[in-house]
């Protein structure tokens, strides 16, 4: 029995120090969730971009979601086309900032 329990606590202090050195910046990785919940904001504001500007225009424009982030590229046919996506992509819930790098073709 005293046997099991040193087994017991020596298998749990070689788990803690693995699990230890698995720790990684919590500022350059996500969790699942924040995965999940990024790639959902991702398609939301894609729509809203599809809805407000229309397809053709959301065609050219790519979206990438980091943390509630939205970064926008991409080349579209005018100024008004690129401050519209922006305007759209912010209006989305859940999204905390806009990037917009669109470019007027």
């Amino acid at each position: 029995m005293k046997k099991l329990s040193h087994a017991i606590c020596a298998a749990a202090a070689v788990l803690a120090l693995g699990l230890a050195g698995c720790a990684s910046d919590s500022s350059k990785s996500q969790s699942v969730g924040e995965y999940a919940g990024d790639a959902g904001l991702t398609a939301k504001v894609k729509t809203a971009i599809a809805t407000d500007v229309g397809a053709r225009t959301a065609a050219g424009v790519n979206v990438e979601t980091y943390k509630g982030t939205v970064q926008l590229s991409g080349f579209v046919d005018s100024q008004d086309q690129a401050t519209r996506a922006a305007d759209a992509a912010k209006k989305v819930d859940g999204v905390r900032s806009v990037k917009n790098d669109i470019r007027v073709k």
